[in-house]
């Protein structure tokens, strides 16, 4: 095990290296999770938490579950001392307080990636957004009535952009179906604006998009993000996002699967050349209905 982290990344990836450990530790020495939370004057609940590397400990807690574990060997304890220190650290979204808990694990893994595969069905990815398209999802989309909260919504989008494109930024390569273009969110000047960003994207984004010519593809199923890390931090994840909750698959099955289904995605899609000419045209059909407006 190597405690490697290449760019500062928040503290989601530390603490699933960390628990996972832990939990390996944990199965080795026969020690069930009762036992240790007895020792650690704590629930169950947890100590399945920080396995699950949903939350993060402090260095005494580290210290009596190796104890526990029979864990001798200095090296490996300075790691994983290394990963909980880590794990305590502030993600950037620290400063617009209180984020939800699953959202600041998207956002660590988010952050930490070096290659982000996302296919969208319906709305522009929260990467590619520009400030008003995020202000209009915000409202309608994520239904947030209150504005205080649309505008801290769309403040954290924007940084999250920031951190996440311009220092070390990953490989991006997103998919679209066709009704991402045409849904009108924010009225056609919103999105004429939209479509021309995503045409002035950097090289290291990549974007195309299914046309309804295609007919049915993998994407019908809903949207999925597939996040690659350097291989000595981390397996990929895929992230599905539903209106019951989110879930991270991290199966080989299940990441085989959706590898699949997104090279069916890009295979029915347009090349990046077409998909930047569909883009323009609609762009412009756009600006036409604007003007119309007007």
């Amino acid at each position: 095990m190597e405690a490697f982290m290449p760019k500062p990344i928040g503290p989601t990836i530390p603490r699933w290296q960390l628990g996972e450990q832990l939990s390996r530790l944990r199965d080795k020495a026969r020690v069930p999770q009762a036992q240790i939370a007895e020792r650690l004057g704590c629930s169950v609940s947890k100590i399945q938490k920080i396995e699950a590397g949903e939350v993060g400990m402090v260095r005494v807690e580290l210290e009596a579950m190796l104890d526990t574990y029979n864990v001798a060997d200095q090296e490996m304890r300075a790691e994983l001392f290394s990963l909980q220190k880590l794990g305590k650290q502030r993600g950037w979204w620290s400063k617009f307080g209180g984020v939800p808990t699953p959202f600041a694990t998207f956002l660590g893994i988010e952050s930490a990636a070096t290659r982000i595969r996302a296919f969208e069905p319906m709305v522009v990815h929260g990467l590619l957004q520009t400030e008003e398209y995020a202000r209009s999802t915000a409202g309608t989309v994520a239904l947030l009535p209150d504005g205080d909260q649309r505008e801290r919504q769309v403040r954290i989008r924007m940084e999250r952009q920031q951190n996440v494109l311009t220092e070390e930024p990953p490989e991006v390569w997103a998919i679209f179906d066709e009704a991402v273009l045409r849904r009108e969110v924010g009225g056609p000047e919103v999105m004429a604006r939209q479509l021309r960003h995503l045409l002035n994207l950097p090289t290291s984004i990549t974007v195309q998009v299914v046309p309804f010519r295609s007919g049915g593809y993998p994407g019908t199923l809903g949207a999925m993000t597939i996040f690659d890390f350097d291989e000595r931090l981390h397996t990929p994840v895929v992230y599905v996002e539903a209106q019951a909750g989110n879930l991270y698959l991290e199966k080989e099955e299940d990441l085989r699967r959706c590898n699949l289904a997104y090279n069916h995605m890009s295979a029915s899609a347009l090349s990046k050349q077409e998909s930047a000419r569909l883009i323009a045209t609609v762009a412009g059909q756009h600006e036409e209905a604007a003007r119309s407006e007007g």
